[in-house]
């Protein structure tokens, strides 16, 4: 039988949102923060953060902490919900 795929749940779907908008915010296109992500060392083509965006891919701990490193945030910003300002 073949494995199940893992759903995403409320904190991944909260991630992808908030990568999505600090993405946008600072005029990145999707294969912009990818290279960002691939030149830290952590190789991501940009279909797989398209997906990550979507909440179509789960976002693993080493996916979160590159990602918000790339955006210049920390990673707890990505799994919060942002603030009213």
């Amino acid at each position: 039988m073949p494995p199940r795929p893992l759903e995403v749940g409320p904190a991944g779907i909260q991630a992808a949102r908030t990568i999505e908008i600090l993405r946008t915010e600072r005029g990145l296109s999707q294969r912009q923060l990818a290279d960002r992500v691939t030149a830290l060392g952590h190789p991501m083509p940009n279909t797989m953060l398209s997906r990550i965006e979507r909440a179509q891919r789960r976002c693993d701990a080493d996916d979160l902490v590159v990602i918000s490193e790339a955006l210049l945030v920390s990673p707890l910003v990505l799994l919060q919900r942002p603030t009213a300002t």
